[in-house]
């Protein structure tokens, strides 16, 4: 059984927010739909409704607008899949393909080349085997050890038994590398918290982007919305800056839920070795300052943020703890098509995602 799917064109509306209750047992939806469907500096999502016979909606679906640039220069506009949404009574229905369907259309319609998409294991096989999406690649989560502790045993038991075991090894090697961090950039730069990006960001962004064949604009008005205005304020950021004063780089971290032993540094972004190392150990350092047992961090597999984890000590995580990249081609033949099939070439970190906060 399945029904037409409508298009919410404004403001979300109350049977989305009952939905996403319903959904994923979340109770923000008044605060985090509106921040995440309509005030994004890249654009008003486009979201769909389904609704049964008694008006009730028992499906949803977002697709997020993300502002691309190619070496330096903006390159288009792509859409990145968001909230998928069935009421736990009504799957299996037929609702989800017709929403992606509903969805791939007003993506053409916006002009949009390419929607890419992180799903779960359940509907990634949904995604590539009926509705014309294929994978590309994938994400893995990837962990500091900050303290020796039982929570970071437990963390690193999903990687496995011997790699808990080890734990202590693990905390032990982070600590020599976080000292090979400092080491790079003692009395080079100035490190220091940040309640709100400005202008700054865009000229760090102007001198590194070019280096990049595909990057997310991170501009200072998408940085404020993405993190200090979220409305789980469980976001802070710290700048590196040069003695002449100038930004340098910057890194974001998502603090652990109350209760939680697992930070996550979400996003860099450096001018160079240097400030990457002093925007790492800034990250680290404020997650181990407030509690954290672990950091985590997602990269696609092959990537160059792989290889910089890797290098600063984070550990591997069990080889099936993987999310596939699928992308959706709307238009094969545009440039951004071609650079979509290849995301261990993209600028990506957390930051790249489109949940709020990192899970």
């Amino acid at each position: 059984m399945s029904s037409t799917p409508e298009e919410v064109q404004d403001a979300p509306v109350h049977a989305q927010v009952e939905l996403y209750a319903e959904s994923f047992g979340k109770a923000d939806g008044e605060q985090v739909l509106p921040w995440r469907y309509t005030a994004s500096p890249h654009g008003t999502s486009i979201t769909l409704l389904t609704r049964d016979p008694s008006g009730k909606a028992v499906g949803g679906y977002a697709c997020n607008g993300r502002r691309v640039l190619s070496r330096g220069e903006f390159a288009g506009v792509v859409g990145e899949t968001g909230d998928v949404m069935t009421h736990p009574d009504h799957r299996g229905k037929g609702y989800f393909l017709d929403l992606d369907r509903k969805a791939m259309e007003l993506a053409r319609e916006r002009g949009w080349p390419v929607v890419i998409g992180l799903p779960n294991s359940k509907s990634a096989d949904i995604f590539t085997s009926k509705l014309g999406w294929t994978t590309v690649g994938a994400v893995r989560p990837w962990t500091f050890v900050l303290h020796s502790d039982a929570a970071a045993s437990l963390e690193r038991r999903r990687a496995g038994r011997l790699a808990a075991f080890f734990t202590w090894w693990s905390a032990w090697r982070g600590s020599m590398r976080r000292g090979h961090l400092r080491k790079q950039f003692f009395e080079k730069v100035n490190v220091v918290a940040l309640p709100r990006f400005n202008s700054g960001v865009d000229d760090l962004l102007a001198q590194v982007s070019p280096q990049w064949d595909w990057m997310q604009e991170r501009s200072a008005e998408f940085l404020n919305w993405r993190y200090i205005d979220a409305p789980s304020k469980r976001f802070r950021a710290h700048g590196v800056f040069a003695p002449e004063g100038n930004l340098v780089g910057y890194a974001v971290v998502q603090l652990p839920e109350r209760g939680e032993s697992v930070g996550w540094v979400v996003d860099i972004l450096a001018q160079d070795d240097v400030a990457f190392a002093a925007a790492m150990e800034a990250a680290l350092g404020h997650l181990h300052k407030m509690g954290a047992s672990v950091a985590r961090a997602s990269a696609v597999e092959g990537s160059w943020w792989q290889k910089k984890l890797q290098r600063c000590g984070f550990r591997a995580p069990h080889s099936q703890d993987r999310k596939q990249i699928i992308v959706h081609l709307l238009d094969s033949q545009a440039p951004l098509s071609v650079l979509a099939q290849d995301p261990k070439s993209w600028y990506f970190t957390d930051a790249d995602r489109d949940d709020e906060y990192c899970s």
